[in-house]
């Protein structure tokens, strides 16, 4: 009978484990290659880390050595930067020159392959950059007369494709290369999916061709487009209109959620799958959220858990980019490409860790809805997440002091009380009222269970079996002693 629990407990595991695997479940780690981990020195090509706009040296190789790093802090999908064939200094994946083969700083094709397959082997992911709307002004389509309706040499873009050749997409043997090479990399490497920078300089036409026929290549693929005119041809876009409100919300106190909220509404609106779209607090195109926290003269460590709270309690797929949990600093392009580095203060570390097994044992916060409870101008918000029966409640205390919620008891319901999955926390109500009182700068997110007590029945039914278990002993060793006799 003491085992019983043990068993039911196992069971309910097993049905979790058998649960299809949907892409609203994934926590996705954000890499550009060079900058990760040096795993190869001799692919070490023209590298010069003091020249934050040369290769550094980060390779597959690296990240393949980092694979269990990255899942213990409870990642499921990794982005990694483009891996095709970039001009000189093309570190960071925005100049090609050959789209069918592998940037050699990076390694060869049979070893991102091998990355690519002891990734799915620790059930992770892995979705690469494809930049499709430009060129590098080397590339040798340039010199090729063939080829000269293929691109136009006065395109549009900034930071990375600033004057660099752009795609006629408009070209149905421009249209019709990308598919087959798009295709190509999926058949042949086995990766899951694509992110699509610059999207919007791509008429949605073409992207709406474009992935009907990628996606014919390998089922439940992932998509991810920018945030702009095409967004609804893919499957997620990164919301880059989450980014700039938790900028502004979380990089300092006394911020109130009002505009990260109603971000949610306009995507529960506007977007056919509101859950899948990528929410971010930084990536490899803007400033580090740390820059933000420390220019605002703030603490990172206090303002990332509560920034990385609302990400993984919102709404959407988290974005996190390399060097977050190490609060990596760094301004514009290229400083926030600053190299990882592996031996620092884990604080961050594991608290990422223990919002990904929260979100992960919790289905109403990644498929729930998202209804807000208490909000005031101070910083301080309350939401609750409901799915399937079950429900948890995401708690920002964004203000620069200790702060008390009042919420009505038929808002969470009767009979129950919040049980905190970051510390040991139990808020029950009284007089019809859950009085959430926050520490400042503080988050939290709590589960919603029976309001406990003396559980009589439980304790009663311990006693009876413990007191049968004595009798048998009693009525054997009574037994016992008569046969000796």
């Amino acid at each position: 009978m003491l085992l019983i629990p043990f068993f039911l407990f196992c069971s309910h595991v097993g049905a979790v484990e058998k649960e299809e695997r949907n892409w609203q479940d994934e926590i996705i780690y954000s890499i550009t290659i060079d900058r990760f981990y040096n795993g190869d020195l001799s692919n070490d090509i023209d590298v010069t880390i003091q020249d934050p706009l040369a290769y550094h040296g980060g390779d597959f190789k690296g990240i393949m050595e980092q694979l269990d790093y990255i899942k213990e802090l409870g990642f499921t999908t990794i982005s990694l930067s483009s891996v095709v064939d970039n001009g000189a200094n093309g570190y960071h994946g925005y100049w090609p020159q050959d789209y069918y083969e592998v940037d050699e700083h990076f390694g060869t094709l049979e070893e991102f392959k091998l990355l690519v397959q002891a990734a799915h082997e620790k059930e992770i992911r892995i979705i690469v950059d494809l930049p499709i709307t430009h060129i590098i002004s080397t590339h040798p389509w340039l010199e090729d007369s063939e080829k000269a309706g293929w691109y136009t040499t006065n395109g549009e873009g900034d930071l990375f494709v600033t004057d660099l050749p752009q795609l006629v997409h408009t070209n149905p043997e421009v249209q019709q290369y990308l598919i087959d090479m798009a295709k190509w990399w999926i058949e042949e490497t086995d990766i899951d999916g694509y992110r699509f920078v610059n999207a919007d300089l791509a008429p949605e036409v073409f992207w709406k061709t474009f992935v009907t026929e990628v996606k014919r290549a390998k089922e439940n693929l992932l998509l991810i487009g920018d945030q702009g005119h095409a967004e609804n041809a893919f499957d997620s876009f990164q919301n880059n209109l989450f980014y700039e409100e938790a900028t502004v919300v979380f990089r300092e106190g006394d911020q109130p959620l009002t505009g990260l909220y109603e971000n949610w509404m306009d995507v529960k609106t506007e977007v056919e799958e509101p859950l899948l779209v990528g929410n971010f607090i930084d990536h490899d195109q803007t400033v580090r959220f740390t820059r933000e926290i420390v220019e605002k003269k703030q603490n990172p460590e206090t303002r990332l858990k509560l920034a990385l709270t609302y990400l993984y309690g919102a709404p959407g797929i988290p974005m996190v980019y390399y060097g977050t949990e190490i609060a990596l600093d760094g301004g514009e392009v290229p400083d926030n490409h600053r190299m990882m580095a592996f031996r620092s203060d884990k604080v961050i570390i594991d608290y990422i860790a223990k919002l990904s097994e929260i979100r992960k044992h919790h289905s109403s916060l990644r498929n729930g809805d998202f209804e807000l409870l208490f909000e005031n101008e101070k910083g301080m918000a309350i939401f609750k997440r409901s799915y399937k029966g079950e429900s948890t409640i995401v708690a920002i205390n964004n203000a620069n002091e200790t702060l008390t919620a009042e919420i009505p008891v038929a808002a969470i319901g009767e009979d129950l009380e919040l049980r905190a999955l970051l510390n040991d926390e139990v808020v029950r109500s009284t007089n019809g009222k859950f009085m959430v009182t926050m520490d400042r700068e503080t988050a939290n997110i709590y589960m919603l269970s029976e309001r406990t007590g003396i559980n009589w029945p439980f304790i009663l039914g311990m006693v009876g079996v413990w007191t049968a278990f004595g009798l048998f002993i009693w009525f054997v060793r009574r037994k016992s002693k008569r046969s000796k006799g």
